[in-house]
């Protein structure tokens, strides 16, 4: 959808709560109070009301959007500026578009849809030859860690561990550019954790593949137990000192790595890490759904009608 297709489409608050009404009955509409199936539609209130229990559903009850005073329309031209693009964009910019005067509730807005784009992505297990390997984002240091000393490496308060899982397989057809990796990607997934124990690595995986990947990773210890533990159908570890050398048998995840920092810090100045993994649920979604083009946003409105978020309100 263009930004001439959407103003067309949606050129009032109208327009919108009546294509969230039709989106919501065209998908399979149900009372949440007993499952019936015979709803009754109550124009006055924006509500249904059910045959047979009599229970009251309003529009956004059951979406992304419940609970929310912000315009529907609001929504959707949130939804439609986050997939406009390939880039990342701030909850600012998007409030400076929208021409609301308060910050606070366009950034749980946008938080809320990141955090759905991560809920429909941890449907899909990953599957086939898959890359893993750790990452290490910049993040705000904490606030009781601010009159620390710094520290170095792993264990610094500027840095957040990252788990990166792509899958990619040999390209039956050598590369067209002479720097092109030969190695084709599928989908990504990145999931921030506490640490590297063997334990915490297993059971990320464990729940982001579907029991039968070929995996490659570095010689890291804690991929070690993967194969032996049934995690996985085949484990590949790739010890080598120099970098360069790693980068070429896992180069999907070191490019998705780089990716991702790179959108992050050209958009934002500093990001808590508690909000990390919503950042890189907006990336993960964009990257798997690179193909789409324009239908992106169809894909972000389904996500919003069919899922209510886990973040809740809080004071940013």
């Amino acid at each position: 959808m263009t930004l001439l297709d959407f103003y067309r489409q949606y050129p009032d608050e109208a327009s919108c709560e009546a294509a969230l009404r039709s989106f919501r009955e065209h998908h399979g509409l149900f009372c949440s109070q007993c499952g019936g199936l015979r709803l009754s539609w109550n124009p006055s209130h924006k509500s249904w009301t059910c045959m047979d229990c009599k229970h009251e559903m309003q529009l956004r009850s059951g979406t992304v959007m419940q609970g929310s005073h912000l315009p529907v329309r609001d929504w959707f031209a949130a939804m439609f500026l986050l997939t406009a693009t390939r880039r990342a964009i701030s909850a600012k910019e998007i409030q400076r578009q929208l021409g609301r005067k308060r910050y606070q509730p366009v950034w749980e807005m946008v938080h809320k849809l990141r955090d759905v784009m991560g809920r429909r992505d941890s449907l899909y297990a990953l599957h086939g030859d898959m890359e893993v390997d750790e990452g290490f984002f910049s993040t705000e240091i904490p606030e009781d860690q601010k009159d620390c000393p710094l520290k170095r490496g792993r264990g610094s308060q500027r840095k957040t561990s990252v788990l990166v899982m792509a899958e990619s397989s040999r390209s039956a057809t050598p590369p067209a550019r002479k720097y092109s990796t030969p190695k084709t990607v599928g989908h990504i997934k990145m999931l921030v954790i506490g640490d590297f124990k063997a334990s915490t690595i297993t059971g990320k995986i464990k729940t982001g593949t579907d029991g039968n990947a070929d995996v490659t990773t570095d010689g890291f210890s804690s991929y070690a137990a993967l194969e032996k533990d049934g995690v996985t159908t085949s484990h590949h570890a790739v010890v080598a000192d120099d970098k360069k050398s790693v980068g070429k048998v896992l180069p999907w995840v070191h490019i998705a790595i780089s990716n991702a920092k790179r959108s992050i810090l050209d958009t934002y100045h500093d990001i808590k890490a508690e909000f990390l993994q919503l950042y890189l649920n907006e990336f993960c979604y964009k990257f798997n759904r690179r193909y789409l083009g324009f239908r992106l946003f169809d894909r972000l409105e389904l996500c919003a009608c069919t899922y209510r978020a886990n973040f809740k309100h809080r004071i940013y």
